[in-house]
């Protein structure tokens, strides 16, 4: 399974936006379908029950872009507009192979960033477990 989008969504808005900068002229005339920012109810599953329920709503940017038939879409958390266009702007450059060795490698470096971030904070969870035994 591709987790690209998984990975844009999550990856360092700085550098996303940095890196789909220099995309722009390889990519030429596109259509913006939709730049907008809202609330999107956030659902979680209770493991104990096994039924589904709206935590609470998280305010996210989304951006849908078009070249001809081809679409680029980008989501991101918070009221960020430019990060949203800049992961659509990604998208499509990988559905239209412009650059695509360039953004398989930029996805591949954030991949590397979230994975050693994520493995850094359940190590710091894991150093304040408590194992308590019950006699």
């Amino acid at each position: 399974m591709d987790d690209t989008l998984d990975t844009l969504a999550r990856a360092d808005g700085a550098r996303l936006k940095a890196f789909a900068e220099t995309l722009i002229p390889d990519l030429g005339a596109i259509e913006v379908v939709e730049s907008r920012s809202g609330l999107v109810m956030l659902p979680i599953r209770d493991t104990a029950a096994g039924v589904a329920f709206h935590l609470g709503e998280v305010l996210m940017s989304e951006a849908h872009i078009r070249k001809g038939d081809v679409s680029g879409y980008g989501m991101r958390r918070g009221h960020d507009l430019e990060a949203s266009m800049a992961m659509a702007l990604v998208d499509l450059a990988m559905a239209t192979d412009v650059r695509l060795s360039e953004c398989r490698a930029f996805c591949d470096a954030q991949a590397e960033a979230l994975q050693k971030a994520d493995d850094d904070v359940l190590r710091r969870v894991e150093a304040t477990r408590v194992n308590m035994e019950t006699f």
